[in-house]
């Protein structure tokens, strides 16, 4: 059963629900969490404060999906403004405007996550299974040659011919038709999102769920939480409309997202007591290169990335490993992203390019042959959350060993671009660094700004908020996912991360919910 705002809102009375367990976030974090849970006969709650939309709501108009299916409508950013936030909005969470990018967690970061943060039961053994079973779900595949637009088939040629690792990238669709419209949401039901998959199954089981219902703050009694108290937003402006949604349950599990959980948190003055919450965040800042060719490129096409590039996934330095949030313990030589072929539509296209002007409109009339690509860039210097008089604020730091790293991916960028024929590369800094040859790389990267507002960068995977730990001291919740000091609030998501898992979070975030839905299993009397 689907409860919407529209409908409550018409109602106007308040209601009061109970359940074995109420999730809040329907996304990667919360939905195969609570499809698990109810298919193994709980009383399960989900609880969403984006709306309810279906393939038939996703009009592939870029400006009408910002505002539908994006956190903030795509407005929202970093406290200087120099990284623009991105997140779901919606149920089925980020994983309806992913790219369904699905890589398991590589065994290295998994070692690292048990050898330098402690991390138990969440060992490359022990997701195997979960592993299995979601790419089974979620039909993961690696991509095929049908599905690589022009600019796919140049990265994986350049970096063939740059000697650089490139793989095919795992893909989680069904009968996909290739629209080139997967953040805006998949028209088909192709793009095996959590709209798509475990959320009906979850509903399939008896869960009840809650679109545009805001969770606002905790009663708890002891050390356990009671009740959650919800307000029912309007979804044309986002503001809360009248009706309050309290919910007793048993266990909570908070599935808000790496920006929307340690949020809620911190609402419920849980810092004094948890002095990690908010802090050790990560986003995977990502920098892009444009690039002007003599060919049609047309990079809307398809799907956004059928070949990534791994070579530099893992950071080389000169002599010992740096660790994330640790002080360097040696010289920073190159990598620490992953490098792919990017895919923005027209209109997106134009808010990023350089220029303005008539300089601006020249760009965009040669809009078919303007390709480019993009790295996720693995932080190494943390960020932090914190709520203000009521408003988020948050900082991203791109100096230090962020800094380093972005400037190598836009070397990297360019050498690869130049490499297949690129005749101008475009970082889209506001002083509109171009350059034409591969000999001004190297200059050009050197002067690039990273001060607030000189570049155009995006967070699209946030993590580490509420990471996991052994201590209250230092992290937020436990091995089993339950948050220090209490008995029945859980976590499931990307904030439980100690660091970034080095390629998209979606697969890594629903195998850690499996782990967790066993421990909120394990909890209930």
């Amino acid at each position: 059963m689907i409860r919407q705002g529209a409908e409550l809102l018409r109602e106007g009375r308040d209601v009061s629900e109970s359940a074995d367990v109420c999730v809040i976030g329907s996304g990667c974090g919360g939905a195969s969490l609570a499809a698990w849970l109810a298919e193994q006969g709980r009383s399960v709650v989900l609880v969403e404060q984006g709306g309810y939309y279906t393939k038939e709501d996703f009009d592939q108009r870029e400006v009408n999906m910002l505002a539908k299916i994006d956190g903030g409508r795509g407005l929202h950013a970093s406290e200087d403004v120099s990284v623009s936030l991105t997140y779901g909005n919606n149920v089925g969470g980020a994983s309806v405007h992913y790219w369904a990018d699905s890589y398991r967690t590589p065994p290295d970061r998994l070692l690292e996550w048990r050898d330098e943060f402690g991390i138990q039961g969440h060992s490359a053994e022990a997701l195997a299974p979960h592993f299995a079973e979601i790419e089974r779900d979620l039909n993961v595949f690696p991509a095929t040659d049908a599905y690589a637009n022009k600019m796919n088939v140049l990265v994986e040629r350049g970096a063939r011919a740059l000697g650089w690792h490139v793989e095919r990238v795992p893909q989680a669709r069904k009968a996909c038709r290739a629209s080139g419209h997967c953040m805006q949401g998949c028209s088909y039901d192709a793009k095996q999102s959590q709209l798509v998959t475990y959320v009906p199954r979850a509903l399939a089981a008896g869960a009840l769920l809650y679109a545009d219902l805001r969770a606002e703050r905790f009663e708890f009694r002891g050390r356990r939480a009671d009740t959650l108290v919800g307000r029912v937003l309007d979804r044309a402006t986002g503001r809360p409309g009248g009706p309050v949604v309290r919910i007793q349950a048993r266990a909570f599990v908070v599935s808000a997202g790496g920006y929307g959980t340690p949020d809620l948190l911190l609402r419920q003055g849980l810092k004094d007591s948890l002095p990690a919450l908010g802090e050790h965040l990560f986003v995977n800042p990502c920098p892009m290169a444009h690039a002007l060719f003599d060919e049609d490129i047309i990079q809307w096409r398809n799907i956004p990335a059928a070949w990534g590039i791994e070579e530099f996934r893992l950071a080389r330095y000169q002599g010992a490993r740096r660790v994330f949030g640790r002080p360097a313990t040696s010289a920073y030589v190159e990598g620490g992203y992953l490098f792919m072929p990017n895919q923005l539509q027209p209109a997106m296209l134009a808010a990023v390019l350089p220029g303005f002007g008539r300089k601006h409109g020249e760009l965009m009339r040669k809009l078919s042959k303007l390709g480019g690509t993009i790295c996720w860039i693995d932080d190494v210097e943390p960020g932090r959350m914190r709520v203000d008089s009521g408003r988020r604020r948050i900082e991203i730091p791109l100096s230090g060993g962020n800094g380093e790293r972005l400037r190598d991916a836009w070397k990297k960028q360019a050498e690869l671009l130049f490499a297949v024929g690129a005749k101008q590369v475009l970082f889209g800094d506001a002083e509109d660094t171009r350059i034409e040859s591969p000999s001004q790389i190297e200059a050009a990267v050197r002067q690039l700004s990273i001060r607030p507002g000189r570049n155009v960068l995006a967070a699209p995977h946030p993590g580490g908020g509420a990471r996991m730990g052994s201590s209250a001291r230092d992290s937020v919740v436990g091995y089993d996912h339950r948050v220090h000091g209490t008995d029945n609030l859980f976590v499931s998501d990307p904030s439980v991360f100690p660091s970034p898992p080095s390629v998209d979070p979606s697969l890594t975030i629903l195998a850690f919910s499996r782990v967790a839905a066993g421990a909120v299993a394990a909890a209930l009397p």
